[in-house]
Order: C-alpha cells, then sequence, then structure tokens
C-alpha cells in the first residue's frame, strides 16, 4: 500500500513546519537536502526517526509550533532511560479524541454506554485517551483510574458500567474477582477496549468467558498520540486505523526496507497532521502487518494486524535468540494451561537458565506437564528450560502491565 497524493500533501506541510521549526528532525531534513517529496519513492528515501532521536530532544525539543500554542504535553514512562516529552496543540487534543471517539463506534459503543476508565491518568496517556474519546462520543464517563479493585468491582454494579476500559492484565484481574465473588448476574457489562500490552488468545478467551463481553483491542503509542489510532471490529480481522490521520508501514527491521503487504516487520508511523510533534518514518518497534483486502465489516480504513511482539524485546540466552512471542505460541498448544506465564532469567555457575512458571487446574500432573513444555521448547528452540507448574491465580496479577519477562543476568 504506498502513500497517495493526499497523504503526501500532508506530508510535504509537515515538512515545512519541522523545518521551520529548526527542531531535530528539521534540522536532519534540511542536512538531507529535503523541502519536499513529490512521490511514493522520494518519501521512503525520507530518513526513520528513533526513540533514541526523541530522547535526545528532552525536554521540549520536539516541540515544531511556538510554545503558547501548547496546550498539554505527555510523557513515557522513562522506565528504560530518558522519558519522552511529547507536546500537544488543541488541535491535536481534539484529532486525538475524534480517532478515539471512531474506536467506540467501530466496537459499536454509543453515547448511551456507560464507560468504566480503568487505566493511569497523568503523564501516561491512556486514561484521558480513553476519556476524551468517550466525552467526544457523548458517553457517560466512569474516570475510575487504577487500583482499588474493591472500588472498581462496586462501580461497575452501582453505576451499572456497560464498557469496561483496561490493560488486559487488569482486565483479567477483574474478571477472576468477579468470578470469584460470584457477581457475573450483578454487572452489566457488554464490552471491553483493550489497550496498552500485547496479549494472547488464551487471555482474551478467559476475560471474555468470565465477563460474558465483547473484546476490543486498540493500538497506539504515546509518541503517536496515545491509544486510539486503530482498533478491531466486530469481524476481528486486525486493527483498522485511520489513515487520514497516520500513513503506517512495514519494514524489514534489520534492512529497513519495506516489505510487500501480508509480509510482516515492524510499523513505521508518519504523522500526517500532528501540529506540536510531528514525526516522520516513525521507528514503533512493533511487529505487525498489512492485512491486504477488505474487511467483511465493509470499513474503508486498512488494517494492521495484531501486535506480534517487539524487535525489542528478543532475549539471547546460551547463545539463541529468543522472543516472549515464541515461548508463548508453545504455551498456547498447551489446553491445560491457564493464560498467565512469567520468564525468569538468571545467570549461575556461568550458565544461562531460563526458567518457565506457568498456571494449571489441579486436575493435571504437574510433573507430567512440566516434562512435556520444557522438551517442546527444546524442539522448538534449541534448549531446554526449567518448568514449574503451579496452581491457577498463583502468579502476579497487575493493575498496569503485567511483567512478564525478569532478566536477572543484569539486577
Amino acid at each position: 500500500m504506498q502513500i497517495n497524493e493526499t497523504q503526501l500533501s500532508l506530508v510535504n506541510s509537515r515538512i515545512e513546519t519541522l523545518i521551520r521549526a529548526n527542531n531535530f528532525y528539521g534540522k536532519r531534513l534540511q542536512d538531507a537536502g529535503v523541502s519536499q517529496v513529490h512521490s511514493a519513492k522520494e518519501f521512503e528515501a525520507l530518513p526513520f526517526s528513533e526513540k533514541a532521536d526523541l530522547r535526545e530532544a528532552y525536554p521540549l525539543g520536539l516541540m515544531a509550533v511556538p510554545e503558547d500554542e501548547i496546550v498539554r504535553i505527555h510523557s513515557s514512562s522513562g522506565t528504560t532511560g530518558t522519558p519522552v516529552i511529547i507536546p500537544y496543540t488543541s488541535k491535536d487534543v481534539d484529532d486525538w479524541a475524534i480517532m478515539f471517539a471512531r474506536c467506540y463506534e467501530m466496537a459499536g459503543i454509543t453515547s448511551h454506554d456507560r464507560i468504566q476508565i480503568t487505566p493511569g491518568y497523568g503523564l501516561w496517556t491512556t486514561g484521558i485517551g480513553f476519556q476524551a474519546g468517550a466525552e467526544k462520543l457523548g458517553a457517560m464517563t466512569i474516570p475510575m483510574g487504577p487500583g482499588n479493585t474493591e472500588k472498581q468491582l462496586t462501580f461497575l454494579q452501582d453505576m451499572k458500567a456497560t464498557v469496561l476500559c483496561a490493560t488486559s492484565s487488569y482486565a483479567l484481574l477483574i474478571a477472576e474477582e468477579v468470578e470469584k465473588r460470584g457477581l457475573q448476574d450483578k454487572i452489566r457489562l457488554k464490552k471491553g477496549v483493550i489497550g496498552s500490552e500485547r496479549w494472547g488468545e488464551k487471555m482474551r478467551q478467559r476475560i471474555k468467558s468470565i465477563l460474558g463481553i465483547e473484546l476490543y483491542d486498540i493500538y497506539g503509542l504515546t509518541e503517536i498520540y496515545g491509544p486510539g489510532i486503530g482498533v478491531n471490529c466486530q469481524y476481528n480481522t486486525g486493527i483498522h486505523y485511520w489513515d487520514d490521520y497516520l500513513y503506517i508501514e512495514i519494514i524489514d527491521p534489520v534492512t529497513g526496507r519495506l516489505v510487500p503487504d501480508g509480509q510482516p516487520g515492524e510499523v513505521v508511523i508518519t504523522t500526517l497532521v500532528k501540529e506540536g510533534a510531528p514525526l516522520i518514518r516513525y521507528r514503533t518497534h512493533d511487529l505487525s502487518r498489512i492485512i491486504p483486502g477488505d474487511c467483511p465489516c465493509g470499513s474503508p480504513y486498512p488494517r494492521l494486524d495484531a501486535i506480534m511482539g517487539r524487535t525489542d524485546d528478543m532475549m539471547k540466552i546460551k547463545g539463541v535468540n529468543v522472543f516472549p512471542a515464541q515461548i508463548e505460541e508453545i504455551l498456547r498448544s498447551f489446553p491445560e494451561l491457564s493464560s498467565e506465564y512469567q520468564i525468569r532469567i538468571s545467570h549461575l555457575d556461568g550458565k544461562d537458565t531460563m526458567r518457565i512458571y506457568v498456571e494449571t487446574t489441579g486436575s493435571v500432573d504437574f510433573s507430567t506437564i512440566a516434562s512435556r513444555i520444557a522438551e517442546k521448547v527444546k524442539s522448538r528452540i534449541g534448549f531446554t528450560p526449567l518448568v514449574k507448574v503451579v496452581e491457577v491465580g498463583v502468579l502476579p496479577r497487575s493493575e498496569k502491565k503485567t511483567q512478564r519477562v525478569i532478566d536477572e543476568r543484569y539486577n
């Protein structure tokens, strides 16, 4: 899917803005002798931007308009380095709300729904993004924020919320509490809008079966507005993204070259109308693919497949490159297991060791299934992990994102 004339025109407008602002990307464009692009080929020759560039621009080096036009900032967590500060104009805030409202509409949510929002507010984009979209839609918003599960359950019942917005980890925690307390008949939930972390089919089915709701994946990242830049429809054939606001490419993460539609690679995003901090060819490190063809829902918006993982998720163990998604795929093939797992990597006596903790019911023999898992990992990846099987509910649940990989070699 090549960039079209309308999108090229919008890119040129952003190039002019960046050069005029003389920020980090404007300088890079000037150094490359770029003032406009006239074709898809010229666009594809533009330099990429990376998170490292954005960190170097801390605190406000990304700002592409005069400061008196900036109405808000958001920030990445900064847990892996200097935080990234993203400035927003009033139009950016409104555009984001429009995109998020589209997500709700794609999920069949209307102004008659009551939307309970559990992700965090503040510098993190999630809570306020969910709220702005709900308000733009005209729905009643219940801005709970994170934690206090007891109060969350009370409000689900008393406010008769019909939509739950959460990370997949917290949606699972709430679902398990609802089941434990026998509250299924006391809540009115119909749909869940889930974002902020990758989640597998087993977790999806567990949440869905306990709460009896439809689930929708919402996509986004702080650098590109936040959550709400795409969502799956009722047919669950991929994430529709808003190509009047964004242009998405898929590249080979090693060579940087475009891959054909349908093939997996790294997601690269260009913001077409963003004012406060436009980004051109931003490498997200998310792994996905463009889904070719039309969706059964009839939407004209293109589709991105569910995020498969990240290029920077890779773990090197005993000389072997391993991605968490590979382990998850293996675990998914065992129907006896729950959706929850944890990988711990340590270095003992000069050797790397991988321990995989999994949950299952007491109806299976723990040692037998542990051996079967270890054998399958050995055959697929090339080394034998230590597998520890525990009962369902033993592994930690999170009110935010679940940490599934703990590398103790660097602690």
